[in-house]
């Protein structure tokens, strides 16, 4: 195939010596022989089977078909060149600044971050988490790059792309010997005994929360306390019979170790899309994509 045959060189050179209407000075400009421009024509004229240059007094002049090419050749070596900045700006170790919902730092951001390093584009990291609707915000404002969490309300998204990874849900989540797990029949109504840790208003998963406490009854929760610390979760649940309300991705070693176990309760209907949220209008960083393209692998390393 055409294609397979034509070089780099070739489409170098005979942008050069169009650009100059001579081969002497594309020679001196690429710093090779006369002899070896000329060479390199005839060989990209032998493979398109087409004339592209002609003499022209003491030059050479571009033909119809050298025109036509030139356009494309142009841009092709164009590409090549964005490319290559793009790669070495990697190498300059561009920032990487990514928002991530502490669900995703616990489920996504251990491994992707390891496959990140050894990829060694010697960029800085910084991973910040916090409720989704400020780091969109920072988003938005160019101080983070990229924001791993739940889809936000469309009000949210103006000026946001998102795609989707998985799906996951909230759970009742509380310490291995609860109480509520030695019932024969669970009653959701006993919660009402306990502390509950809940997401604060105007996080990305408390509509959920809501819904699903009403639609079982529980309008009010007389001990409730919100909180949007893994942290305190964790120490606070399994030191006390309190009952931590959190999507299931930030417990899911713990449940894995058997150190917290869900409540025996269907909460599917609080499932929810996590994704990759980026600005619309966001410069190229090659780090970043890089870091997008683990992202997705590990996703679906974990859901295989």
């Amino acid at each position: 195939m055409i294609e397979t045959r034509i070089r780099f060189r070739h489409l170098h050179t005979f942008i050069e010596v169009a650009r100059h209407n001579s081969v002497g000075r594309a020679a001196r400009v690429m710093g090779v022989t006369q002899p070896a421009v000329t060479k390199t024509i005839r060989e990209l004229e032998d493979i398109l089977g087409k004339e592209l240059l002609e003499k022209e007094g003491r030059g050479v002049r571009i033909t119809r078909y050298g025109e036509v090419f030139l356009r494309h050749a142009g841009a092709s070596v164009a590409a090549v060149q964005n490319g290559i900045d793009s790669l070495s700006r990697v190498n300059a170790g561009p920032p990487v600044r990514i928002g991530a919902l502490p669900t995703v730092s616990a489920r996504i951001m251990p491994l992707a971050m390891q496959r990140f390093l050894s990829e060694r584009t010697d960029s800085p990291v910084r991973i910040v988490t916090g409720e989704n609707q400020v780091l969109l915000e920072q988003l938005r404002t160019g101080t983070l790059d990229l924001v791993i969490g739940r889809l936000a309300a469309p009000e949210q998204m103006s000026g946001l792309r998102f795609e989707y990874l998985y799906s996951e849900q909230v759970r009742f989540i509380v310490r291995n010997g609860h109480p509520l797990l030695t019932d024969i029949h669970f009653d959701f109504g006993r919660l009402r005994d306990y502390t509950i840790l809940m997401p604060p208003v105007g996080s990305v998963i408390r509509p959920y929360v809501d819904r699903y406490l009403l639609a079982h009854g529980m309008a009010e929760l007389p001990h409730a306390i919100e909180t949007v610390s893994d942290s305190f979760g964790h120490a606070f649940v399994e030191e006390t019979n309190a009952v931590w309300v959190i999507s299931e991705g930030v417990v899911t070693r713990d449940v894995a170790a058997g150190r917290l176990q869900p409540l025996p309760v269907d909460t599917s209907e609080t499932r929810g899309a996590v994704g990759l949220t980026t600005r619309e209008d966001a410069p190229a960083n090659a780090s970043l994509d890089i870091l997008v393209r683990i992202v997705r692998d590990v996703t679906r390393s974990r859901a295989d």
